[in-house]
């Protein structure tokens, strides 16, 4: 485009600065190329117009056909200059339309796969779709053939809905009211079976639907969740099938762990084994965020009898988490500290208290005092070696410096 030619203000898109493609009007009346506006709304997470700073209560957003037209005969008219027209925008999908093809699918299987396919088709268009899918209640329609047709001869709709309901990315309020629907059966079930027989793939879908689906859960529904839930994410953090369902196994044991038995459930699940050797992963290791989560788990398990007694029974539980200690992130020596501070507590045997000071666990605690650490974190290497001071004090293994640093 020629930098002579002066394009009206008014065809220049508040957000971006740009020529409108598909002008749309606000409930404040101010219009905004849709684009722009849809991630402004629904990306970004904000509900305020961003002109006017007014709340927009109707997120529906009115396409501004004159202005439209305005803009594609000024592009017409400046073509000799360099200047492209702009085409005319699909229409959003409309509600009646997604109805009538979830009520037809009902008819037979042939048409349920054949729906999914245009739902699929629809999703991939654009973000003012997505909306629409939502209201029409697509994603309780894809929950429903998700715990309704099993493990059978449609094993495969099943796959293409969970595929389809993840790349949908819902809201939470579409994740809330997935939890709640009973009608269309329990989507945690549905989701934990799929993870427990379903192919490669789907296995890593469930989890991460499983992963949002509990982050928005009030604290009841995740203290009533069954064993099997624990069973089949610790399954998929020992089979590894992706990087992303690992970190997502994770995160659930992060969100489930600090409520009522779960601690005792994820032990009985086999959780802590499975969270060590993955620790002694350098793959594993290589994302800070993994090592941490790791620890925040080991750190809610060893607050039970159980879950001290599975850390002692793994022979290389001490050396590992003792390793992590300054070498990962505050955040996950803090938690390392924490784990130590709680088998040290409960759990302190002369043999293991040897132990800890053959592996360097008390020269480690030693160095948390003296470098630059978390203040909390330096008081819980405080009160563990205070806590054994008479044991570890007077130990060949102690260099003789840190004996003189030893808290008095």
């Amino acid at each position: 485009m020629d930098e002579e030619i002066e394009i009206p203000p008014f065809f220049l898109c508040p957000i971006s600065l740009e020529i409108m493609k598909d002008p749309v009007i606000v409930s404040t009346g101010i219009t905004y190329d849709r684009d722009s506006i849809e991630k402004w709304l629904f990306s970004s997470k904000k509900n305020s117009c961003p002109v006017t700073k007014q709340d927009i209560a109707d997120a529906d957003l009115t396409p501004n056909h004159t202005l439209r037209r305005l803009i594609q005969s000024w592009c017409t008219l400046n073509a000799s200059y360099g200047v492209e027209r702009i085409p005319t925008p699909r229409p959003p999908i409309c509600k009646s339309e997604i109805e009538k093809l979830i009520k037809d699918s009902a008819s037979s299987h042939k048409n349920k796969v054949k729906c999914l396919k245009r739902l699929r088709q629809i999703v991939s268009e654009n973000a003012t779709n997505k909306r629409c899918l939502e209201v029409a209640g697509v994603p309780e329609f894809l929950a429903t053939i998700i715990s309704n047709n099993g493990f059978d001869s449609s094993m495969s709709l099943t796959d293409e809905a969970l595929s389809l309901l993840y790349h949908f990315e819902s809201s939470e309020t579409v994740l809330k009211n997935l939890l709640n629907n009973k009608k269309g059966g329990d989507i945690v079930n549905s989701l934990t079976k799929i993870m427990q027989r379903g192919i490669y793939e789907s296995r890593a879908y469930a989890t991460l639907l499983l992963k949002s689906i509990l982050e928005v859960a009030d604290p009841m529904q995740i203290m009533t969740l069954k064993p099997s839930v624990f069973t089949e994410v610790v399954q998929i953090l020992e089979d590894q099938i992706s990087h992303k369902a690992t970190k997502a196994a994770m995160h659930v044991l992060v969100t489930i762990c600090p409520w009522g038995r779960n601690r005792h459930k994820a032990v009985e699940a086999g959780a802590i084994s499975v969270i060590i050797e993955l620790l002694m992963d350098e793959s594993f290791s290589s994302d800070r965020r993994g090592p941490e989560m790791a620890m925040a788990v080991l750190d809610m398990l060893c607050q039970c009898a159980e879950g001290r007694a599975e850390f002692l029974n793994h022979g290389a539980a001490m050396a590992v988490v003792c390793k992590k200690i300054l070498r990962v992130s505050q955040t996950a020596s803090d938690r390392a500290v924490r784990v130590l501070l709680s088998v040290g507590r409960f759990c302190a045997t002369p043999a293991l208290l040897q132990e800890m000071l053959q592996l360097g666990v008390v020269e480690k605690l030693f160095l948390v005092l003296q470098v630059s650490c978390g203040s909390k974190t330096k008081e819980k290497a405080k009160e563990l070696l205070k806590l054994h001071a008479r044991v570890w004090k007077d130990s060949p293994c102690l260099p003789r410096n840190m004996i003189l640093a030893y808290p008095s």
